[in-house]
């Protein structure tokens, strides 16, 4: 990463035996188990910020807050190229209790970027990359700059795939169930390997049982 003060970045997901974390209608409540939810609760504890795309924001209508465990619940940070979050979204309706940041492209509608604010989420403008998303250097560089240190990316997959594809990733996370769903959204989209040689290894730390699921905790560097 090109910054003075580098993010620690994890990435995490459930998914199933096959690779999915959702089913084609977009279904993914609950993949995991009990006791999984948990332990992503204790992750986002340990973080300064969490990060999602708009798809998950529209999907699930998540809090992403630390209710499971006592601790500060981290920074909200939603990539939403065309500022097009839901007003009655509960994270627009919970922005003046958490903080909320919405990163998005550099030319948005101002009567909603002025209407989200007025709800108190921070809007920052990045630019795209070469694969039409939002900048994953601009990003991190944007939050770095604000006092971010490590960052929790829960998804979804498109949003995944672009940390990943930018090899800024330190560690993953990840809860394998033992279920088989099939046709479903990928966990990991194209990364552009087409080389078995090419593919992206990692560096096993542990592995852990949770009553019927397995989670995986990796390294992505030495």
């Amino acid at each position: 990463m090109s910054m003075s003060l580098p993010i620690r970045l994890t990435v995490t997901f459930a998914q199933s035996l096959d690779g999915r974390i959702a089913t084609l209608t977009g279904q993914s409540q609950w993949i995991s188990g009990d006791r999984t939810l948990s332990l992503a609760h204790r992750l986002r504890k340990s973080h300064d910020g969490i990060l999602v795309g708009i798809g998950t924001v529209r999907r699930d209508d998540p809090l992403l807050t630390c209710r499971r465990v006592r601790g500060k619940s981290p920074i909200r940070v939603v990539l939403d190229s065309h500022l097009s979050i839901p007003e009655q979204s509960k994270i627009v309706e919970t922005a003046t209790q958490v903080p909320t940041i919405v990163i998005c492209a550099p030319e948005v509608d101002a009567q909603r970027l002025k209407m989200l604010q007025s709800k108190g989420v921070q809007i920052l403008h990045v630019g795209f990359d070469e694969h039409g998303h939002l900048s994953v250097d601009e990003i991190l560089q944007c939050l770095s700059s604000r006092g971010f240190r490590s960052l929790l990316i829960e998804g979804g997959s498109k949003v995944i795939t672009s940390f990943l594809r930018s090899e800024n990733v330190d560690r993953l996370i990840i809860v394998t169930a033992p279920i088989i769903i099939g046709e479903g959204i990928p966990s990991v989209g194209d990364l552009g390997i087409r080389d078995l040689s090419d593919a992206r290894r990692f560096h096993q730390v542990r592995v852990r049982r949770f009553c019927q699921d397995y989670v995986w905790e990796l390294k992505c560097h030495d």
